[in-house]
């Protein structure tokens, strides 16, 4: 599985951004057999997980400094996973990743080693 992760930018704040992760995928294989998480790294900050969905995008979790102005959401036809961000603040302003692994179980998994595959990053900058 490989991951292109694009969509950042410069935006200010208050305003809006939409990340897009695409797969690809051996014919083999099928990207609902992998739950999609998006982790981000601030400027001298360790990588923090903010967000995940399910196989089928049925089920979504947020971390809360996201909750309520991040929205995750994903097109199994499509191999894409997006990020609909709003309300952005400067404290937003960092290297957005996605990464997946193989179905999730029944807890969300927020770590670094529990993702098998990482895309580039895509860097998101937020002014006051």
């Amino acid at each position: 599985v490989q991951l292109q992760a694009s969509g950042g930018g410069l935006v200010q704040a208050g305003g809006s951004l939409r990340l897009s992760c695409v797969a690809s995928i051996s014919s083999e294989d099928t990207f609902s057999n992998y739950g999609v998480a998006w982790f981000r790294q601030a400027p001298g900050k360790e990588r923090e997980f903010i967000t995940a969905i399910s196989w089928s995008g049925a089920s979504t979790y947020y971390m809360e400094p996201v909750k309520g102005r991040f929205t995750i959401s994903r097109d199994n036809a499509k191999n894409a996973v997006y990020l609909q961000m709003s309300s952005l603040k400067p404290e937003d302003t960092a290297v957005y990743y996605c990464a997946a692994r193989p179905r999730f179980g029944s807890t969300w998994l927020t770590e670094d080693s529990d993702y098998d595959y990482w895309g580039q990053g895509t860097q998101v900058t937020v002014s006051s």
